[in-house]
């Protein structure tokens, strides 16, 4: 990822003169392809001010770039999924979504590659870069959205909200956002009965046997407090690796690590580490194993992640369900 990151930066980063002939070919190109007989369709424009502050019109919702896990799952469950024309990686729920022609790493994107899908419509979450890539694309003809990636009963609210006014539909993006806040209401009643906070460590990989942990202000951080989790590497600032002596006073009741990406994380390998063989977590083989985009997507079935992190964290704990979605009916990939 580092690799493709520094390599995107160099080649966006030429002579100024280079980059401005570069922006204004693509943004030729984005103009041609929406000219284009059949791609275009006419639609009342409207305006979103999006998490950059920027005020983005808005002609044409036919053909919708999506990037972020987050992005894509609302606009699927706002039943305008048909409309997507191609995702980035992280989008693998739902099925649908898999199946559609992929633009790449949210954080690593390629303007050419997401305008040769021939969007009328880019929405994207906040992060996805590089930051020169998004300059092109917001410097072409098809409007950009950037939604705000926030890590909390609100901030899934409000990327549901900006999503739906984004394709101008906000009376089915109210719908929606209703529906999730009573989840997160319910979640929230549900785990505060619960008496106990076992502490958990969040791992993001563990290269060469040093694991890089999710600390404050992480949204592995902010799934725990959801959870009614407490974060045993608390005094960590964001996701870095932590060293064995860190770790070892922190003993975790539970391990966390994501499934569907990245290095895998088998039990093996995390309890075969100095750093957590003698926690209480490796006496109870405790390792709770979730889809990265179930976790940290922060999307519409957060409630529904969180609830499946607070019970499989403690065992033996029961919760009530929560209610039952036509847009979160499908099993996790």
């Amino acid at each position: 990822m580092g690799q493709e990151l520094t390599s995107n930066r160099g080649s966006m980063s030429a002579h100024p003169a280079r980059k401005a002939a570069r922006r204004a070919a693509l943004a030729l190109l984005a103009s041609a392809l929406l000219l284009a007989p059949g791609l275009a369709t006419p639609a009342a424009a409207h305006h979103v001010r999006d998490a950059t502050g920027r005020l983005v019109e808005v002609r044409d919702t036919a053909h919708i770039v999506a990037i972020g896990s987050a992005v894509t799952e609302i606009l699927f469950a706002l039943g305008v999924g048909e409309r997507v024309v191609a995702v980035d990686q992280t989008s693998t729920y739902p099925e649908a979504a898999r199946k559609l022609p992929n633009v790449g790493y949210s954080r690593a994107l390629s303007p050419e590659g997401v305008l040769s899908k021939t969007p009328s419509l880019i929405i994207a979450i906040e992060g996805a870069g590089p930051r020169e890539a998004i300059e092109v694309l917001e410097h072409s003809s098809v409007p950009v959205v950037i939604v705000p990636d926030g890590h909390s009963a609100e901030g899934v609210i409000r990327k549901i909200e900006m999503v739906a006014a984004a394709v101008g539909i906000p009376r089915k993006g109210a719908d929606l956002a209703a529906e999730v806040k009573a989840d997160f209401t319910q979640l929230a009643k549900e785990v505060a009965t619960l008496r106990r906070r076992p502490k958990a460590v969040f791992v993001l990989s563990a290269a060469g046997g040093s694991p890089v942990v999710g600390g404050s202000g992480t949204g592995a951080d902010a799934m725990f407090r959801l959870a009614g989790i407490e974060n045993a590497v608390s005094g960590v600032k964001g996701y870095k690796p932590a060293g064995d002596e860190v770790l070892l006073t922190a003993a975790p009741e539970a391990i966390v690590v994501m499934s569907g990406g990245g290095q895998a994380l088998p039990a093996d390998l995390i309890f075969s580490l100095p750093a957590f063989k003698a926690s209480p977590a490796a006496k109870d083989k405790r390792l709770v194993t979730l889809p990265g985009s179930y976790l940290l997507g922060f999307g519409p079935r957060t409630p529904q992640a969180a609830r499946d992190l607070a019970l499989a964290v403690r065992g033996n704990a029961r919760l009530a369900p929560l209610p039952a979605h036509s847009w979160s009916s499908e099993p996790n990939p």
